[in-house]
């Protein structure tokens, strides 16, 4: 198990909930929509929201946004080391950098010497496209074994500075590449790890190479926070996120949707049924599963697991739990009925 790690309120790490960030997209410098997309981004459920700050005037964002929104704000700084410490010092919750890039060892130990006054932690962020050269040279390219060796290079530096409030991330736009790098640093060290495939796209397949990425990790019990990260609103990947950990029945309170793919039998508009009901759930803070079901045969024997659920017949549906009918339902009622069931449970 990782160790843990405090960002404002959320812990990562030591078995606590897997959280879900995102990052503003807005430039930093447009402080009043940076503050409206955060509180979009906080009302969606992100638990972690990471702004980008390129210079001295942006760190003015730190400060507003820690007024607006309740969630931990993450510093993502990049080569200018007074950057962290001006953030350090504006209240950020955690900074993102790249050890390697931000100058020699007395720049480090500034950033870490701000951070360890304040209870801030490190994000040390490596990904393929930032792997030294000479690591480069040696495993031959921007490898899974180079991008582990990179960021432990990293870890090394902080650590070397007695500073271990870490966390970590490993990211690359190659799936395959993405998955054996973090296997390899969860292998070798227990600092909390941030998954994420880097670069993954627009939303269809970003949010597909997300889910096998990310997905892979957690169901082998790696991985303590997450970001899919889409070139789309960032709304989406929240909400993504959240779809991804629901997959895998890590979201908590939340219920989980079985649903059939629909055949020849089918009798009832059962897309369209299927989908109204995801839409509702996610008001639903309940860790019960739900079926929709399109007959008899798929219906209460087949998703007699299901807690609640709908059988779809000739214009109407049988509600069922655990898999004993309850009644049966006009098709233009039905949802209301399984909604009505819900809310009693």
């Amino acid at each position: 198990m990782s160790r843990a790690v405090k960002v404002g309120g959320v812990t990562i790490g030591a078995g606590a909930p897997i959280s879900v960030q995102s990052m503003l997209n807005v430039p930093a410098h447009e402080i009043e929509r940076s503050v409206r997309q955060a509180k979009a981004l906080e009302q969606a459920g992100c638990q972690i929201i990471r702004a980008a700050v390129p210079d001295m005037e942006a760190v003015r964002l730190i400060s507003a946004l820690k007024e607006a929104v309740r969630v931990p704000i993450v510093a993502d700084i990049h080569f200018d080391y007074r950057l962290a410490i001006e953030c350090a010092a504006a209240g950020v919750d955690k900074i993102r950098i790249n050890p390697g890039n931000i100058g020699d060892a007395s720049r480090v130990e500034a950033v870490v010497k701000a951070c360890r006054e304040r209870q801030i932690p490190i994000r040390i962020g490596v990904n393929s496209g930032s792997v030294e050269k000479e690591i480069l040279a040696e495993f031959g390219g921007a490898t899974p074994q180079a991008m582990a060796e990179s960021v432990m290079r990293h870890v090394r530096i902080l650590e070397s500075h007695d500073f271990t409030d870490i966390v970590l991330s490993i990211k690359s736009s190659d799936v395959r590449s993405m998955i054996e790098a973090y296997r390899l640093v969860a292998a070798c060290c227990d600092y909390p790890l941030h998954l994420g495939v880097t670069e993954a796209g627009t939303y269809k397949m970003g949010l597909l190479k997300s889910a096998v990425g990310i997905g892979s990790l957690l169901a082998d019990g790696i991985g303590d926070t997450i970001r899919v990260s889409l070139t789309d609103d960032p709304v989406r990947e929240v909400e993504s996120g959240q779809d991804i950990l629901r997959a895998l029945d890590l979201a908590g309170d939340t219920p989980r949707l079985v649903s059939c793919p629909t055949c020849g039998r089918t009798r009832i508009d059962l897309i369209r049924l299927a989908n109204e009901v995801e839409t509702r759930l996610r008001d639903v803070h309940k860790p019960i599963t739900v079926a929709v079901m399109g007959c008899a045969v798929n219906g209460p024997g087949e998703a007699s697991a299901a807690d609640v659920g709908i059988a779809g017949g000739d214009g109407c549906a049988l509600l069922f739990k655990k898999g004993q009918i309850v009644r049966k339902v006009p098709e233009d009622q039905v949802v209301d009925a399984l909604m009505t069931e819900i809310e009693s449970m």
